[in-house]
């Protein structure tokens, strides 16, 4: 592949002195900086800054993001965008070959499987790093294959797996039976200043809010079909449906559809969803499945009380408390408006669980959780 597809900030590329461990994070092609990559991102800029007596992270995107600065991040980037997953392959094979990095952790089980094959002989380690759900994921021909040849061979060869919800690991552990050690490392939460939960409006009004990419997983569609039977009998309810992606058209229409334009609004709010939650009363996850769920979090961290729909995986791991929210069996649009409902009849009460939600929540700061993910790094490293 060309040398002008590859860019490095090269004042932090020398292997470190000392007893580091040299860790390469690879983010595989995707369209936007979003879930994964702002994962990625935060938990290897806090492995840099606070761990950085302990480890020499380095961390290839093999896409460029608009909205993504990598030359401020206080880790070492590499930047690369190939044109074909062989020349993909080529890349890490040779970034993997260049470097004597101790372990490469790569999210999802089909890069996994991709780049652990195309470094084989190399000798580094390699962690699957799971984010989304292994069931569904599996459904086209070649998901399959490579699913397998996981299944059969990679697994087994892996330091560690790494899965962001006790569901998901234990789902994987299950489907993919072997000695690997699991580790549940939880996502880490975004901090934000200030935070002043929602006072009751003067007018009665109460607003739900959903925060998701615009697609057929987050069930925007089964939301408000749900929020229409609510707002038959609570007029006084609205509801932000925030976000972006390809069905946002057909969202839109089913709005208009079920004469919902003056209850309903679509937001848009690509890097920050405070304006929205700060402006809202109950948050609701219509997610068909999920891996973990940053928003249910980031709306606790809000003080909001949740309604979720228990789907595969992340909400029954994260709603452990009533006094967090309620869950609805997944698929039951009927018991979701109930649900609904039932929190909005008893907003004034649920006001007073907010300090609560915040406090759970920062069982997922960022310190602590990447205090977890750097033990974890620590206990598959030492498995060579």
């Amino acid at each position: 592949m060309p040398s002008e597809d590859l860019s490095v900030r090269t004042s932090e590329v020398d292997v470190p002195e000392g007893d580091k461990l040299r860790i390469l994070y690879v983010v595989p092609p995707t369209r936007t900086f979003a879930g994964i990559e702002r994962v990625i991102d935060e938990i290897c800029a806090v492995l840099a800054t606070s761990c950085g007596d302990r480890f020499s992270v380095d961390v290839l995107y093999t896409s460029r993001y608009a909205d993504h600065e990598p030359e401020t991040r206080p880790y070492t980037t590499i930047q690369t965008e190939p044109k074909s997953r062989r020349g993909l392959m080529a890349t890490v094979r040779r970034i993997a070959k260049a470097k004597p990095y101790d372990l490469i952790v790569v999210p999802q089980v089909e890069a996994t499987v991709i780049f652990w094959v195309a470094c084989l002989g190399l000798g580094p380690e390699f962690v699957c790093y799971l984010h989304g759900n292994p069931d569904v994921e599996a459904r086209s021909i070649k998901a399959r294959i490579l699913f397998a040849i996981m299944r059969s061979t990679v697994v087994h060869r892996l330091a560690a797996v790494f899965a962001i919800s006790p569901a998901q690991m234990k789902f994987f552990q299950r489907s993919f039976p072997s000695k690997t050690p699991h580790y549940w490392v939880p996502n880490p939460i975004r901090e934000f200043a200030d935070v002043q939960p929602k006072p009751l409006s003067a007018d009665g009004t109460v607003t739900f809010v959903n925060v998701g990419r615009f697609s057929y997983q987050k069930g925007q569609d089964v939301l408000v079909r749900a929020f229409a039977t609510v707002n038959k009998t609570r007029p006084q309810t609205r509801l932000k449906i925030v976000g972006y992606g390809p069905e946002e058209s057909e969202i839109r229409a089913q709005i208009a559809a079920l004469k919902l334009t003056d209850s309903v609004v679509i937001e848009h709010h690509p890097h920050d969803p405070r304006p929205a939650l700060e402006a809202s009363d109950i948050y609701v996850s219509s997610s068909r499945w999920e891996g973990w769920s940053l928003a249910i979090c980031e709306a606790l961290r809000f003080g909001l009380p949740v309604v979720a729909t228990d789907c595969d995986f992340g909400p029954g791991d994260i709603l452990v408390d009533e006094r967090l929210g309620l869950l609805v069996r997944n698929g039951d649009e009927d018991g979701l408006a109930r649900a609904m409902v039932s929190v909005c009849d008893s907003i004034s009460e649920q006001k007073t669980h907010a300090a609560f939600r915040i406090a759970a929540m920062d069982r997922y700061s960022a310190a602590n959780v990447v205090a977890e993910h750097a033990s974890a790094l620590v206990a598959a490293a030492q498995r060579k």
